[in-house]
């Protein structure tokens, strides 16, 4: 699938109509970034360690792993699965459409 075809599906997935098609896109793959980047640094957090800045965040030092800063970029990531739910059900509909 081309870049300006998953685009597309991205715009579609976001019901945009009109205005500036290349903001719109931006907008929706920044969108569709935010879930796996929080995923991300939530597992690098976690196996790496948070350094200082993790001691400061945490109320109770070493208490668990799933503490503090790994746990609120778990969270994160789960709050921004909405746009990755709207493409792969905007997905879905097209595949059963044809």
């Amino acid at each position: 699938m081309s870049d300006v075809h998953a685009g597309a599906d991205v715009h579609a997935a976001f019901g945009h109509e009109g205005g500036d098609a290349a903001s719109l896109r931006a907008a929706g793959w920044l969108g569709l970034a935010a879930a796996p980047t929080f995923a991300l640094m939530a597992l690098l957090t976690g196996v790496l360690g948070g350094g200082p800045m993790d001691m400061l965040c945490s109320t109770v030092h070493g208490a668990s792993s799933l503490s503090s800063m790994v746990l609120m970029y778990a969270l994160m990531s789960a709050f921004h699965l909405a746009p990755w739910l709207k493409w792969i059900a905007s997905h879905r509909r097209g595949i059963r459409r044809s």
